[in-house]
């Protein structure tokens, strides 16, 4: 037990230009560290997505409260848009992942998930529950529970239809039964073997008013208020700040937030459990005197804080020491384990300990050799030596003691081979292929963990007057980015050979061929072999066998394979393989890179989608303002378009040469001046050109709806989540609809994730909408696709989600992005 909560703290705390070890040394941090000790208390915060989670209140409870403080999320928010960048589905749910624990390593929470999966916005509890499966989910919620022991619960949404969301009212649904079930046995009794029952004291939901306005409820329902918006004098900051940079990690969501300072009211409703009177801990021991033997664990951590002399914080260590041994003989428990774990971190920092394991590279392959740096300085007076050094999984072990001197700087140099056996860097909820809704999980013991545990974990034992303490590392890669500073990235256990494509998907709408180009690329020196592709029947491609000889390693060479489809209309799927070393790989690379989160790589399938449509189209140039991210331009370039990105310097050009100019998702959310280019757009529209955009978020539109088209129209949050919602032509004369593709139902076959989303709504007359369409139990909607004729082209809105279909390779999308286009 003790073992897993060191390393889901690793987990927590390692973000990017830090490092996992707490390392904040200041005397405000360590007496908020014994202060934080004294109690033993704890709270889990339960809600649906990334972001959904109350940061301040999160920091409340970690900082002010100081007790152990979880969030649990039932998904990754692997359904969610992407304000910086293309990143969709599950490598959305990667990056919201990092940005949660970005969050955590600020208001000092804990982070969990469970196994459901995003799948896209959901009207209602019903299907949200349905696609997730309910019982599996309920499960690793009890599960969670019964592993962190929490003595509060709280919820974010209200378990109906007032949470606007499915996934909402669900992951509130699921936290009242699972409040009851974890203390019951009958309930998943094959958890009893790892976890024991709990019976936490009360659940609250963190009530809201619409807008999320923190005013009591109206009616006689038991609640408590609390001002969470104190000021910290040991960590300099109020609850508010911290929690503000906490929201602010949220960046793929555009959620940075300016600092909060001052009074902030929240309300707690009661829900389950025994009604809270003045305090949200009210009946709950928070005091060591609730573990059989450690009232007097609290005298000594008073008296090691009297005693602090904060020009020498070491002096206090041979008392933390003690401390350690006497809470190791108190009866095991997960909250003992934490305090231990934390304890641990204690002494480091009033010792002035700093240790890092340092790969030499940032990646290392299967049976190759693995070199860095165990790093050590001790900075106090204190009597410390290393006693051992090792790497378990690598069969390395040093033995040998070294004396760490006051201000003397240990390297250890180290040098083994990695086993051929050992498995390559992947989140293990991508392991295997899921179905929408849930993850497949094959290692039932990493379930609700942020991470995979670290690829390569170090074990350093020191002696710090005469404590043995056992401290477990990950082997990490630090490196300087002359513009930046230091910056850590994780170690990656690397295929000896990635191929990654240029493209997600290939389209074709003719029988000519198109180029695909494969990276090669070697974790390894000396590395040499063949690359070659396995393609559905009918379909062809050359070179047939293509060598690479790579001497270097993360060298790479870039392979130009010629794909030819067949005449048929036709869909499948490009496997790309290498032979190499007398093994055969079929691993592409992904690296996901922003400022804010650890460089995140995946070692996914190799693999491209395969299309060849019946598609017809006219023009051969566009135009593309780039919104938010997203891929559609490539896709545009498959299917015969040669596509020109716009910045705001390219808008006061001459336009007339492209056949249709395309505004991407969100432009007008993120570029304060496409609206001042309103004239010019409408003039290019007004002489024959055609202006298609995409979705834009009503929130704040008040301020360029009406700069978007040639007549008014407003936007909505209006939205089909089905994906297989049926779609009705309003019109079937529209020309839309039938030139120069004839469109029909089959059009609609196979989209994914959802119709489309931020409808518009009041139009003028001059508009005429295409589509109705709804999600069941709902009134139709006719806002997806509006156009108009002005002049002598055309204006359309279109909140139909192309942003996934065309990279998804839908053949409809396809044939009505065409139409749309060719308009005449």
């Amino acid at each position: 037990m003790k073992k897993l909560s060191l390393l889901l703290l690793l987990l927590t705390c390692f973000i990017v230009r830090s490092f996992a070890q707490n390392t904040n040394y200041s005397t405000g941090s360590l007496l908020q560290g014994l202060d934080k000790l004294n109690v033993v208390g704890t709270a889990l915060y339960i809600a649906a997505h990334p972001d959904d989670e109350n940061t301040l209140l999160i920091t409340w409870l970690a900082n002010e409260k100081k007790v152990r403080t979880g969030y649990i999320a039932m998904t990754r928010g692997d359904g969610g848009q992407n304000l910086i960048g293309t990143e969709k589905g599950d490598y959305a749910g990667l990056l919201r992942t990092q940005e949660l624990l970005g969050a955590r390593s600020i208001d000092g929470g804990e982070q969990f998930f469970t196994r459901a999966n995003d799948f896209g916005y959901s009207k209602t509890t019903e299907e949200a529950l349905a696609t997730w499966g309910k019982e599996q989910i309920l499960a690793d919620l009890v599960y969670r529970i019964r592993k962190f022991q929490p003595d509060v619960l709280i919820t974010r949404f209200p378990p109906d239809e007032r949470a606007g969301h499915g996934h909402h009212s669900a992951s509130s649904l699921l936290a009242e039964e699972a409040f009851e079930a974890a203390a019951n046995p009958k309930a998943f009794p094959e958890q009893l073997k790892e976890v024991d029952t709990w019976q936490a004291k009360r659940l609250v939901w963190n009530f809201y008013n619409r807008g999320f306005t923190n005013t009591p409820p109206d009616d006689d329902s038991n609640f408590i208020s609390m001002d969470i918006g104190g000021y910290n004098q040991y960590l300099g900051e109020s609850y508010g700040e911290i929690g503000s940079r906490a929201r602010s990690m949220h960046k793929s969501q555009g959620f940075g937030a300016g600092l909060f300072r001052g009074e902030r009211i929240e309300i707690l409703k009661h829900t389950k459990g025994e009604p809270a009177k003045e305090d949200l801990f009210d009946g709950v021991n928070t005091t060591w005197s609730r573990i059989k033997g450690g009232e007097i664990v609290t005298k000594i951590i008073i008296d090691i804080k009297r005693n602090f002399n904060p020009e020498m914080p070491a002096a206090s260590v041979p008392a933390l020491n003690q401390l350690y041994k006497l809470i190791q003989t108190l009866p095991k428990s997960p909250i003992v384990d934490t305090k231990l774990a934390e304890l641990e971190n204690l002494i480091l920092r009033f010792a002035g300990i700093h240790l890092e394991i340092n790969a030499k590279d940032y990646n290392v392959s299967p049976d190759d050799k693995l070199s860095g740096t165990l790093r050590i300085i001790n900075r106090s007076f204190l009597k410390a030596s290393l006693a051992s050094f090792e790497i378990p999984s690598l069969a390395y072990k040093l033995n040998e003691e070294k004396q760490l001197s006051d201000g003397e700087r240990l390297e250890i140099p180290f040098a083994v081979t990695v086993p051929k056996s050992m498995a390559i860097s992947q989140p293990y909820w991508l392991k295997e292929k899921h179905p929408i809704g849930n993850y497949v999980i094959s290692d039932e013991s990493l379930k609700g963990l942020p991470l995979s545990p670290p690829a390569i974990t170090g074990e350093v034992k020191l002696n710090i007057e005469g404590l043995i303490l056992k401290i477990d590392l990950p082997v990490d890669y630090k490196y300087v980015e002359p513009s930046f500073g230091e910056i850590y990235r994780p170690l990656e256990v690397s295929p000896t050979i990635t191929l990654s494509p240029n493209t997600n998907a290939l389209v074709f709408n003719t029988t000519k061929a198109q180029d695909i180009l494969v990276t090669v690329r070697a974790s390894e020196e000396l590395v040499k072999g063949n690359v070659y592709l396995e393609l559905p029947s009918g379909w062809s491609y050359s070179p047939t066998n293509a060598s690479f000889n790579l001497k270097e390693k993360n060298s790479e060479s870039v392979i130009k394979f010629s794909v030819v489809p067949p005449k048929e209309a036709s869909e499948g799927q490009i496997l790309i393989k290498a032979n190499a070393n007398g093994q055969t790989f079929e691993h592409a690379r992904n690296s996901i890179k922003y400022d804010h989160i650890p460089q995140t790589t995946t070692f996914p399938k190799a693999e491209i989608e395969l299309v060849k449509l019946d598609l017809k189209k006219k023009g051969k140039k566009v135009a593309y303002i780039q919104g938010a991210g997203d891929d559609i331009p490539e896709a545009l370039k498959q299917i015969g378009y040669t596509v020109d990105f716009l910045t705001e310097e390219d808008l006061s050009k001459d336009l007339s040469n492209y056949q249709a100019i395309l505004i991407g998702i969100r432009a007008y959310n993120v570029h304060e001046w496409l609206p001042f280019y309103h004239n010019k757009l409408m003039t290019y529209v007004k002489n024959g050109g055609n202006l298609i955009c995409q979705y834009q978020t009503s929130r704040g539109s008040e301020s360029f709806t009406d700069k978007m088209g040639p007549y008014p129209f407003k936007l909505t949050r209006d939205r089909v989540s089905e994906e297989d919602a049926e779609v009705r032509f309003l019109n079937t004369d529209e020309p839309i609809l039938n030139t120069p593709n004839k469109l029909g139902a089959a059009d609609f076959d196979n989209w994914v994730q959802e119709r489309g989303l931020y409808f518009a709504s009041d139009w003028e007359a001059n508009y005429s909408g295409v589509f109705s369409m709804n999600d069941k139990n709902e009134s139709p909607k006719s806002g997806s696709l509006i156009y108009t004729k002005y002049g002598s082209g055309n204006y359309v809105y279109t909140g139909l989600s192309f942003f996934r279909e065309l990279p998804a390779g839908v053949s409809g999308a396809y044939r009505l992005m065409a139409n749309l286009i060719s308009m005449k």
